[in-house]
């Protein structure tokens, strides 16, 4: 489908009550090398639309979408080994990485795709980078893009090695606010009714968001961290008990393409503070003990207190001397039920 015949797109400005996705997708958008944005939600929650809006903010306002039942090689392209061995040269057939290059990569339902595949996107998130190697012929091309996986938490879970790579994650909630679900409706039934009309409203802000992207890019290179930025990050990282050091480093790059996008000198820790939640919503384990903890103590039978089970042991222990019967621990036989099973010849009868 070519871009006249294109349906226009909802507007990111126009975006209702999802502010903390809008933020993790305009810092996963001034540095795609955070690894992406997973958004997990019920559906109907505007994960789609969102990842729409956002593509035609970036520089070539592009949204590739990957389907769930895409090979390796549509993914990441394919090499021409018998070009090479004829020729000398390398003959490259570009795959959706490529295409998806300095725009947006879309996957619905990233927790129902095969982990090879989770592993080249997230490879090339993160690195800007696509390689193909066939036959020890290898070639290299630039894939700077926005990744973005949504997923419906009641269809499975990824797995944790491949969840904690993505850099930033936003968890969706069904709106049971009046007010707001009625304004969402509203919306939408005007962008239905009219698109461009709709977007003409919006024109100004969407021009906006596009250069204030651009420029927060530009300005990366200049902030740096001082101390107090770095103490911070450690003190929320240990306490979230994370493994490894990716939550450190993507917080602090969130909290700088922060910063860069309000246009700022200096990176505080008021931004890391703002950026935390998305970076240690997938990753904290303190979470996960407290919540297995709940659940042991949930499943386990009510204990009596310390003083009443001694009492009681006490208790039995006389009851026990009294009746000339110390054999503690002791349980009676009981009768079990005996079955005839049938061809079996009974043991007297072998005898006979």
């Amino acid at each position: 489908m070519n871009a006249a015949t294109q349906r226009p797109a909802f507007p990111f400005a126009a975006l209702i009550g999802q502010a903390p996705l809008q933020q993790a997708l305009l810092l996963a958008a001034i540095d795609p090398g955070l690894g992406g944005v997973l958004v997990s939600g019920p559906r109907g929650t505007a994960k789609s639309t969102a990842a729409r809006a956002l593509a035609e903010l970036l520089p070539e306002g592009q949204l590739v979408n990957l389907p769930l039942g895409a090979s390796e090689d549509r993914l990441i392209g394919t090499l021409d080994i018998e070009t090479v061995l004829r020729d000398g040269s390398v003959r490259f057939s570009p795959g959706l990485l490529a295409k998806a290059h300095r725009g947006v990569l879309y996957v619905d339902e990233v927790n129902l795709l095969p982990d090879a595949l989770v592993d080249a996107l997230l490879d090339a998130a993160a690195s800007g980078v696509n390689t193909v190697e066939r036959d020890g012929v290898s070639h290299s091309h630039d894939a700077r893009f926005v990744l973005i996986g949504t997923m419906n938490p009641e269809e499975g879970e990824l797995r944790p090695q491949l969840i904690d790579r993505f850099g930033l994650m936003v968890e969706l909630q069904n709106c049971f606010e009046p007010l707001v679900r009625q304004q969402i409706v509203k919306a939408r039934l005007a962008f239905d009714l009219d698109p461009l009309g709709f977007r003409v409203e919006y024109a100004q802000q969407q021009a906006a968001y596009v250069q204030r992207i651009r420029a927060a890019r530009e300005a990366l290179p200049q902030l740096a961290f001082d101390a107090a930025v770095h103490a911070r990050v450690s003190a929320l990282c240990i306490a979230a008990a994370v493994d490894g050091l990716r939550a450190d480093l993507v917080m602090l790059r969130a909290a700088r393409a922060l910063a860069a996008f309000e246009q700022v000198a200096a990176v505080t820790t008021e931004h890391v503070e703002r950026v935390a939640e998305a970076v240690l919503m997938h990753r904290r384990h303190d979470r996960e003990a407290q919540a297995g903890a709940e659940a042991r103590d949930n499943a386990e039978p009510r204990r009596a207190a310390p003083d009443a089970v001694e009492t009681a042991s006490q208790d039995s222990a006389l009851s026990a001397a009294a009746a000339g019967d110390c054999d503690w621990g002791y349980l009676p036989p009981e009768p079990s039920g005996i079955t005839q099973v049938k061809g079996v010849i009974p043991l007297s009868a072998k005898k006979r």
